[in-house]
């Protein structure tokens, strides 16, 4: 079934590593035939949450008027979120967690994402390098706990913008963007669901008009 997915490179660099990892993903998610969306954080205005707690009730910001808005709101409506990031001193970067404090606007609001996935990249190779920008990750979603980690791809070895060429990370990032978005939204199917009993109890109650007819018609 088709989803809707939002990439986001949150990597200060436009043509930096781990957005070459996303758009790994967004090219087999596209040929999965979802709609995919990449937005790249370069150049854009991201400005810190300040824990006004405002946004509560508005589901929006009332301090900043700034690129994460639009970006927060397209976070709201997707089916998938996949989030890029490189490894800064072992946790995500400055720019993807500042994000993540902006969507406090949606602690009370309805959200249809329910995947999230990680992507990330670093000079450091050791396997454990990303663990702790996941354990932020997973601990962002314990606040969006509707939703779940589906999946992490690392790439260690990479520092400058490209040395990702030829990483096997590349193929790994786009097979889970074709084959790893094939569960149905929960939130669909139970709209599915509720619209398949609606029917079926429409067609008991015409089933039992028909019947109540043809024995009113056999006793006379």
């Amino acid at each position: 079934m088709k989803k809707k997915v939002l990439i986001i490179g949150t990597s200060p660099r436009l043509h930096g590593n781990t957005n070459i990892l996303a758009k790994s993903f967004a090219k087999g998610a596209e040929a999965a035939g979802h709609d995919v969306e990449f937005i790249p954080l370069a150049g854009k205005r991201i400005g810190f949450c300040v824990g006004c707690w405002g946004c509560l009730e508005s589901k929006t910001c009332v301090v900043n008027h700034d690129d994460a808005e639009e970006a927060v709101q397209k976070i709201r409506t997707a089916d998938v979120v996949v989030f890029a990031t490189p490894i800064y001193y072992y946790e995500m970067s400055g720019q993807m967690k500042t994000l993540l404090d902006r969507t406090n606007c949606l602690y009370k609001a309805d959200y249809d994402f329910r995947d999230v996935y990680l992507l990330t990249a670093a000079e450091d190779t050791a396997p454990d390098t990303p663990e702790h920008a996941i354990g932020g990750l997973k601990g962002w979603l314990k606040v969006f706990n509707q939703a779940s980690l589906k999946g992490t791809v690392f790439a260690g070895g990479t520092m400058e913008d490209g040395t990702i060429a030829g990483h096997p990370e590349l193929e790994e990032a786009e097979a889970m963007g074709t084959k790893g978005l094939g569960e149905i939204n929960p939130k669909l199917l139970s709209k599915i669901s509720d619209t398949i009993l609606q029917k079926a109890t429409c067609l008991k109650q015409v089933a039992f008009s028909m019947l109540d007819v043809f024995l009113i018609q056999s006793v006379r």
